[in-house]
């Protein structure tokens, strides 16, 4: 039988609930474990294709990316404990997922910050999957101008209504931490916005 996340394709599908109780033990039994993770994957694909793409943009990338956290989900499934949330866990694999795809583009890359905005810019503008006004499309150059964590952090507060104690768990960085950084993320992206409106 193969992996059920291995025809994963993103779509807009209405966010269920899951009861993780019940998840979790379904995907302790065998004969019920397929099933229990395509309910997973069919509940958080959404959540995290938009944490994805709001920091690598390209729709195809962003794909690929959520397929392969999804893999790794999968085959790490058995070790999830449920120590914390199911979300948390995914978040923080989706995550990592990025970081390591980002980490892989910047070392092909190797250019400098101006041009990687530049070729940023270029790539939301071209997007056919952007369908922003001039407005959407300055916040989403100002939040690529930022680092990846910090980008991260801006995302997960502000487009996603985090709270830091959760952010905390995915990330691995303290309360005081994020909220430095946001309000960090926040002032750069308030100046990059003042000098290009």
């Amino acid at each position: 039988m193969t992996d059920p996340c291995l025809k994963i394709t993103y779509t807009q599908n209405n966010m269920k609930s899951l009861d993780e109780a019940t998840i979790l033990a379904q995907l302790q039994r065998a004969e019920t474990r397929h099933k229990a993770f395509e309910q997973i994957v069919q509940t958080y694909s959404e959540q995290l294709y938009w944490q994805i793409r709001r920091m690598v943009l390209s729709h195809e990338d962003a794909n690929d990316i959520l397929q392969n956290a999804f893999i790794k989900a999968w085959k790490n499934i058995l070790s999830f404990r449920g120590d914390s949330l199911l979300s948390t866990w995914l978040y923080r694999i989706a995550y990592n997922e990025t970081l390591n795809f980002l980490e892989r583009q910047h070392t092909v890359d190797s250019v400098g910050i101006d041009s990687a905005i530049g070729a940023t810019v270029v790539q939301i503008e071209g997007d056919a999957w952007f369908d922003g006004n001039e407005a959407e499309r300055l916040l989403q150059k100002a939040i690529q101008s930022l680092p990846p964590k910090q980008r991260e952090v801006f995302n997960m507060k502000y487009f996603q209504e985090m709270k830091y104690e959760e952010m905390s768990e995915i990330l691995g960085t303290s309360q005081g931490a994020l909220k430095a950084s946001y309000h960090l993320a926040v002032k750069k992206i308030h100046s990059f916005l003042e000098k290009h409106l």
